[in-house]
C-alpha cells in the first residue's frame, strides 16, 4: 500500500520524528553492496519525489529502505516512459522496458545485478516473495503507455492493476513481513488503495495527460467531462479508499501511520477535487496545501498513539 506517498504521543514527537528524519537509516542488508544499492534507491526517490521521499520517514526503519527499493524500480521505468527530453523513439522506449524487466527477473534469480537499483529491488523481491506475479503486469502497463492513448473499461482495469495495484501489493509483501496470511487478508484493500492514488492522479493530471502526452486514461471521459462525469469518477476513488482504510488498521504498526496519512491525504485531495468545476480541472493542478498536510499528519500520529495506548 504505496506508489506511488509524525508522532504519536506527546512526550514520543520529537523522538519520532527524530529517529525518521536525523538518525541514519539501518543498513537492511547483508554487505556493502547492499548498502550501496539501497543508498542508490534512495537517491532516486529523494531526487524525483522529495513528497514520497519525505512520507518514507514515516516508516519504521525495517520496511523504510525495502519500500524506497520498490519505488526507485518504478520511478526508473516510468522515466522511460515518460522522459521527453530524452531523445528516444517509442521502439527504443520499449527496448529500454524489455531490458529493465529482464534484468528485474535475472536480478531476483540469482541475487545480484550490476544495475544498483535493481539489485536493491531484487534482495527486498527475495526477502519478502515479490515475484513475476507482481513484476509482469507492472511492466506490462508501463507498455502500454508507449501505444495506447485511449482506454476502454477493461484495458483501464488492466492499467491500473499493473500500474497501481501490484505496486501497493508489493509494499504490502514488504509490510506483511513474508506472512503469507496477512498478506492474502489484506491485499484487496491495498490494492484499492493502490487503485484509488492512481485515479486521483489521472483527475488532477488532466491537463497534462491530455495536453502533454495525449492519453485519456478514463474510458469516454476525454471530450464530455463535466461536474457530473467528475461526481461519478470520485465516487468510484472514494469508495477504494473506504475499502482501504479498513485494512490499513491491520497493517503492523511499522508501516500503518505512514500508509494512514497517505490515505488521509488523497481523501483530502478527493475532497478539494469534487469541489472544484470540471471546467477548471482541465486547467490548473489542484493540491492539498502544506498547511494541511501538516494537520492531516499529526492528527494521523496522535490517532495511533492512542489507539495503541487503548490496546
Amino acid at each position: 500500500m504505496p506508489g506511488h506517498e509524525m508522532t504519536e504521543h506527546r512526550a514520543d514527537v520529537a523522538e519520532d520524528a527524530d529517529d525518521a528524519t536525523t538518525s541514519p537509516p539501518p543498513a537492511p542488508v547483508d554487505s556493502a553492496y547492499d548498502d550501496v544499492a539501497y543508498r542508490s534507491a534512495g537517491v532516486v526517490i529523494e531526487r524525483y519525489s522529495t513528497s514520497f521521499g519525505w512520507a518514507c520517514r514515516l516508516l519504521g526503519p525495517d520496511v523504510r529502505e525495502h519500500v524506497r527499493a520498490v519505488y526507485a524500480l518504478v520511478r526508473v521505468a516510468d522515466e522511460i516512459v515518460d522522459d521527453m527530453a530524452a531523445p528516444l523513439t517509442v521502439d527504443e522506449r520499449a527496448a529500454l522496458l524489455d531490458d529493465l524487466e529482464r534484468e528485474v527477473d535475472a536480478a531476483v534469480r540469482r541475487g545480484r545485478s550490476t544495475n544498483l537499483v535493481v539489485h536493491a529491488f531484487a534482495v527486498t523481491a527475495r526477502r519478502y516473495g515479490i515475484g513475476a506475479d507482481l513484476t509482469a503486469p507492472f511492466f506490462a502497463s508501463m507498455r502500454t503507455d508507449l501505444t495506447v492513448t485511449e482506454h476502454d473499461p477493461d484495458s483501464f482495469a488492466r492499467y491500473v492493476h499493473g500500474s497501481a495495484e501490484v505496486v501497493g501489493l508489493m509494499c504490502l509483501r514488504v509490510f506483511t513481513g513474508g506472512d503469507d496470511a496477512a498478506y492474502a487478508r489484506l491485499a484487496p484493500g491495498a490494492a484499492r488503495l493502490g487503485a484509488a492514488f492512481q485515479k486521483v492522479n489521472f483527475l488532477r493530471d488532466l491537463a497534462d495527460d491530455l495536453d502533454d502526452r495525449g492519453r485519456a486514461y478514463f474510458p469516454g471521459y476525454d471530450d464530455d467531462f463535466d461536474d457530473a462525469v467528475r461526481d461519478r469518477l470520485l465516487d468510484d476513488i472514494d469508495a477504494d479508499l473506504a475499502t482501504a482504510s479498513a485494512a490499513i488498521a491491520e497493517l503492523p504498526r511499522s508501516s500503518r501511520v505512514a500508509v494512514r496519512v497517505a490515505h488521509d491525504l488523497f481523501a483530502e485531495l478527493s475532497s478539494r477535487l469534487r469541489a472544484t468545476p470540471a471546467e477548471e480541472l482541465r486547467t490548473r493542478r489542484v493540491r492539498v496545501p502544506d498547511a494541511v498536510k501538516g494537520r492531516l499528519v499529526l492528527a494521523a500520529m496522535v490517532r495511533e498513539r492512542r489507539k495503541a495506548a487503548a490496546a
